[in-house]
C-alpha cells in the first residue's frame, strides 16, 4: 500500500520530532521532509511535492499563513495542507478557511486525530479540530466541496510583501535585517513599513505588533508542546 507522503514545517524541533515518531509508528505515512519557517517550507514543498503538509501557522520569517498561500498560489496540483496552532481563535480560523486549506488542528489534538486527519485530507475531504469546527457552526469531517456556512470574508488590506514586512517588524527585526533577508533595499522596507502604517491608520511599531497578533499573522507567545 502507498504511503502517503508528507512535509512537517514547525519551527521546533522536539515537535517535528514528536510528529516524524507518532506518524511512522502508525506505518501509513512517509516524512520526506522537515522545516524549520515558511519560506524553507515553501521551497521543500516546490521540490518534493508532498501529498500532505502539516503546517504550523507561528514560524519565524514567513508564518504559515503566507507561506500556505504561496504554495496554493504556484502549484498547479498543490498538496494538502493541514495547518496546526495553539489557539482556535477566529482571527486565524478566517483566515485559514478563506485561504482554502484542507485541515485546521490545534495543537492539543491527540497523535490518532492528526492521523486521522492526514487520511482525510488525502482523499479530498477537509478535516477540522472539533473545537474549531463548533465554532464554525460544522462537524469535524467535512465531504469535497462542502464549507463552512460562515462569512469568510477576510479584509484584504495589505499585499504579501507588505505582509511579510508586518510580520519581521512585529518579531522586532530591524528595516537592515528585513532588507537582507527579502533581498529588497531598506528605503524599499521603509517604503513597505510605512505603506502598512498608512493603510492600518496605525503610527508605531507597539501598535504594528498588536495589529499582527490580532490579525493572526503572529501568534502571542510561545507555543505549547504537541500532542500531549
Amino acid at each position: 500500500m502507498k504511503k502517503n507522503t508528507v512535509i512537517l514545517a514547525d519551527d521546533h524541533v522536539i515537535i517535528r520530532e514528536g510528529i516524524r515518531a507518532l506518524l511512522e509508528l502508525d506505518g501509513g505515512f512517509e516524512v520526506i521532509g522537515e522545516a524549520a519557517d515558511g519560506r524553507q517550507t515553501e521551497t521543500l514543498v516546490l521540490s518534493l511535492h508532498p501529498d500532505v503538509v502539516v503546517l504550523d501557522i507561528a514560524m519565524p520569517q514567513l508564518n504559515g499563513i503566507e507561506a500556505a498561500r504561496r504554495i496554493l498560489q504556484q502549484m498547479k496540483v498543490p498538496p494538502k495542507i493541514i495547518m496546526l496552532s495553539a489557539h482556535g481563535d477566529d482571527a486565524y480560523i478566517d483566515q485559514v478557511v478563506a485561504l482554502g486549506v484542507a485541515g485546521y488542528l490545534v495543537k492539543q489534538a491527540s497523535a490518532q486525530i492528526l492521523a486521522r486527519a492526514i487520511r482525510a485530507v488525502y482523499a479530498d475531504k477537509c478535516f477540522y479540530s472539533p473545537s474549531v469546527a463548533h465554532r464554525l457552526g460544522g462537524s469535524a469531517l467535512l465531504p469535497p466541496g462542502q464549507s463552512f456556512d460562515r462569512d469568510k470574508k477576510v479584509v484584504r488590506k495589505l499585499t504579501t510583501r507588505e505582509r511579510e514586512v508586518l510580520q519581521r517588524v512585529a518579531e522586532g527585526d530591524a528595516n537592515k535585517e528585513i532588507a537582507a533577508e527579502l533581498n529588497i533595499s531598506i528605503k524599499t522596507v521603509e517604503k513597505h513599513r510605512q505603506n502598512v502604517m498608512t493603510k492600518l491608520g496605525i503610527h508605531d511599531t507597539a501598535g504594528l505588533t498588536r495589529y499582527a497578533i490580532a490579525a493572526g499573522i503572529i501568534e502571542s507567545s510561545v507555543q505549547n508542546t504537541i500532542f500531549p
